[in-house]
């Protein structure tokens, strides 16, 4: 994203693996307001079930069917919102019998009742729509559905939408803050193809003019966004883990003429990632679902037990290591980025996608675990500091509220950093472990604020980490430490947007060695060995700061 080329090239890179960066310069309209705020059009129904019925025509590239709101009123209303994209056809929405009147602003459809919905009614309307959704050009770095073909030409077609949203293909309360309870996915394709979607399998019907209906269930709530398709001509195998939950189902689906090679590059990191993600993170969240890992025509995205792949059978990112330490060639990149969201991003949810960094900075903190796990904690230390290089600093990682818009691309290595600059702070690791397994706990199957992480991880270390989060979540530039040696003394303080840092740090009072210090944005001096010049005084790089000599 950014200052320059090869900066570029890695951010962009990062910042692109699962979600679409809508541009940081965008002026914000009604549209986005629409789209990103919750209303009292949105909030006084709440989203138990949904059943999405539709049939997906590869060659016209179109889509025609429905979805089914079954949903409890949260106060007294006749009128609501829901989203569907303005290219796509509201062809009628019904409810009990009666086609109820429709409205639009933008992607955002106003239906009215014929009578007051009461609160703490449950009940349901069906839309039925129809047309030809938004085409990625280049998924999933955008948005939208993907057409490709397979290397003997088979029809390969998926969709990913998380940012630009859900209602991009399918009618729903199109915002990340009210997660279906479970849902049905019937997704007819022609008869000669394979598809897969979310959840289990629960039939196959079949449909007229040559198409079979598949027919999904999902037993736990999902966010908009996870919700998918893959179609193609797969081969498909099993397994199972016995995990933290009891006996866990897996299912592979690479494409046939992928599968010999897919086969034992998936099974080298499947199972080792699971056991370590259970270890630090908790039980895998989607037992009753189960975990499945299939190919994809994009590069990846965390489809909630459907996870995407899409890295060519290749370690490291595409053949690379972003951390540069060659700790990332190791294991698959996008197996282990992707499956690290089932706890973070499909498990805990942000409400508002300004807040994403909960999604990808727990995530990409997920490959420094599974590195400590598949070697030790000093190779685990090597590649979170390598991931430093790629941060940008060039705008806040928490984006504008109510707007559906997301901080910077930095939510991720910066993020990542962040947490391992707490786990420091809290100079424990079991402690550390338990904080992370007792979100997923604490948390599971939420939506959640920034505001509530952040509080749950100060009460469970005991620290006070509330300007340590304002300074590198809500603005631009990280804490620099400012000192000068001179006498053998050193003099130091913290130069930061948010008044009153004191975060501690280590640094080097004598060499070979780090001491912890506690800076403040007053200088404070101490004394330090004759062997420490201004020259060589450095900081433990496990704390992401950067450090500025003054002179005398």
């Amino acid at each position: 994203m950014k200052k320059i080329l090869l900066i570029l090239a890695f951010a962009f890179s990062i910042s692109t693996l699962n979600a679409q960066m809508l541009g940081k310069n965008q002026v914000n309209s009604r549209a986005d307001s629409l789209r990103g705020t919750l209303t009292p059009l949105r909030t006084c129904y709440d989203i138990n079930f949904y059943h999405l019925d539709v049939k997906i025509d590869i060659d016209q590239k179109s889509v025609s069917g429905s979805n089914e709101f079954t949903f409890t009123a949260t106060q007294d209303f006749t009128k609501l919102q829901f989203d569907l994209f303005s290219n796509l056809k509201v062809e009628k929405v019904m409810y009990k019998g009666t086609e109820l009147p429709v409205t639009r602003a933008y992607n955002a459809v106003f239906i009215t009742f014929p009578k007051t919905i009461k609160k703490g009614s449950k009940d349901k309307f069906t839309v039925f729509y129809s047309g030809n959704p938004t085409v990625a050009r280049n998924a999933p770095w955008d948005g939208g559905f993907i057409f490709k073909k397979d290397s003997a030409g088979n029809p390969f077609v998926s969709v990913a939408c998380q940012g630009l949203g859900a209602s991009v293909w399918w009618p729903n309360k199109d915002h990340q803050s009210d997660e279906v309870d479970s849902m049905l996915i019937s997704i007819s394709i022609p008869k000669e193809l394979q598809e897969i979607s979310n959840g289990r399998l629960r039939n196959v019907v079949d449909k007229p003019s040559g198409y079979k209906q598949y027919n999904w269930f999902v037993s736990n709530p999902i966010n908009n966004y996870d919700v998918t398709f893959y179609i193609g001509k797969y081969a498909h195998w099993t397994d199972s883990y016995d995990g933290e939950g009891g006996k866990l189902s897996l299912d592979f689906w690479a494409l046939q003429v992928d599968s010999a090679k897919a086969r034992p590059h998936w099974d080298a990191d499947v199972k080792p990632m699971i056991k370590c993600f259970e270890y630090w993170f908790g039980p895998y969240p989607w037992y009753k679902d189960g975990y499945k890992l299939v190919q994809a025509p994009h590069l990846g995205m965390e489809h909630q037990s459907a996870v995407a792949y899409g890295n060519q059978f290749k370690k490291g990112y595409l053949g690379r290591d972003l951390s540069r330490t060659g700790h990332g060639l190791k294991w698959d990149f996008i197996t282990i980025h992707e499956s690290g969201h089932e706890w973070f991003g499909n498990n805990i949810t942000s409400k508002d996608i300004a807040d994403m960094w909960i999604h990808e900075g727990f995530t990409n903190y997920s490959e420094v675990l599974f590195t400590e796990c598949t070697e030790n904690k000093a190779a685990a230390n090597e590649y979170a500091i390598g991931l430093q290089k790629i941060i940008s600093n060039d705008i806040p990682v928490i984006g504008p509220y109510g707007v559906n818009k997301e901080g910077s691309g930095d939510m991720y290595p910066k993020g990542a950093n962040l947490i391992h600059t707490i786990r420091q702070l809290i100079n424990n690791d079991e402690k550390f472990r338990q904080i992370l397994r007792g979100l997923n706990k604490t948390f599971y199957h939420k939506t959640v604020t920034t505001a509530e992480i952040e509080n749950y991880i100060a009460k469970q270390s005991g620290l006070k980490l509330d300007k340590v989060f304002d300074q590198y979540l809500r603005y631009t530039k990280i804490p620099v430490l400012e000192y000068k040696i001179s006498n053998e003394t050193l003099s130091y303080r913290w130069i930061t947007d948010v008044k009153g840092f004191d975060m501690p740090v280590k640094v080097t009072l004598k060499e070979g060695s780090y001491t912890l210090i506690r800076p403040t944005n007053d200088w404070k001096t101490i004394k330090v060995d004759a062997s420490i010049t201004a020259a060589n005084f450095k900081n433990d790089p496990l704390f992401y700061i950067a450090t500025k000599k003054t002179q005398d």
